[in-house]
């Protein structure tokens, strides 16, 4: 599963090597310079934890942190300098998840970045609810809705969502499809293809030009992560 991160610091060195580093272990970046241009990608790009600096210019770490919960639930690491004991209890009452102080060695930050990621998926399973961007899945209710309006899903239609979700915004080919929706060993496109069409008859505003259920030519099927950042990228993948 490709999580997607989203760091937040003024150290372009930092930001080059860090982004680099993580996306070598398997995790999808988004780098902003400054609080202002973070706050403008975790709105649009949703990512399933933050990396963010302290010592911001302009908008410090402390605000961008207040402001993203306003927003949103997700993890945040901080990046800090020093980590004082009032600094810590600062940020446990803005609901931070962890601290990492600098220097720093990446691969500490990647193994307390999977930590988190691990608790926050053990604690979404427990709940039995999956959440990706705007879309959400009551598991043991079998509901399934986007930007909190109920979509009105067969089971199928319902678990091909859950796949999709399960995936995080990562690529999942047909024969996986298959595989986990239908529990077929083999590949069959078309029946895949005419599920995604009915699926996406139900989630998309506007069926043929699809925001949320997103093919990717040669690869497979994707979910977008919100309505306004497929728009912004363009939604023609095929």
């Amino acid at each position: 599963m490709n999580y997607r991160l989203l760091l937040i610091d003024d150290d372009q060195t930092l930001l080059k090597l860090l982004g680099q580093y993580l996306r070598e272990s398997g995790f999808e970046v988004y780098e902003a310079p400054t609080g202002k241009d973070g706050l403008r990608l975790a709105y649009s790009e949703r990512p399933d934890l933050v990396l963010l600096d302290v010592m911001l210019p302009g908008m410090d770490g402390w605000e961008v942190c207040a402001r993203l919960r306003e927003m949103t639930e997700v993890p945040v690491i901080m990046l800090t300098a020093k980590a004082t004991e009032s600094d810590k209890l600062r940020g446990f009452r803005l609901g931070v998840d962890d601290y990492v102080t600098k220097p720093f060695s990446f691969a500490e930050l990647v193994a307390r970045i999977q930590a988190v990621l691990s608790r926050l998926r053990v604690s979404d399973e427990r709940a039995g609810v999956l959440v990706h961007g705007d879309i959400a899945l009551d598991l043991k209710k079998f509901q399934a809705t986007v930007a909190g309006q109920l979509l009105e899903l067969t089971p199928t239609e319902f678990r091909l969502l859950e796949a999709l979700v399960r995936r995080k915004g990562g690529v999942v080919s047909d024969e996986d499809l298959m595989h986990e929706v239908w529990g077929f060993d083999r590949d069959d496109p078309s029946l895949v293809r005419r599920y995604i069409l009915l699926l996406r008859k139900k989630v998309e505003r506007i069926p043929s030009n699809p925001v949320w259920v997103r093919t990717v030519r040669g690869f497979g099927y994707r979910l977008g992560t919100s309505p306004l950042s497929n728009t912004l990228r363009g939604t023609d993948e095929e």
